[in-house]
């Protein structure tokens, strides 16, 4: 997967892409996190 930069324009776009994937894939996975961690059911208090 070779790729050639011929300007920094290209590459500072490149390289911009790939962030806003990786922070997507960042965002949807605590979302995912914070739900597991939240969604526990709570034992029920029999007094």
């Amino acid at each position: 997967m070779e790729h050639i930069f011929y300007t920094l324009h290209d590459f500072m776009l490149h390289t911009k892409s790939i962030v806003y994937i990786l922070m997507g894939l960042a965002l949807v996975s605590f979302v995912g996190y914070w739900l597991f961690i939240t969604g526990r059911d709570e034992k029920i208090r029999k007094y």
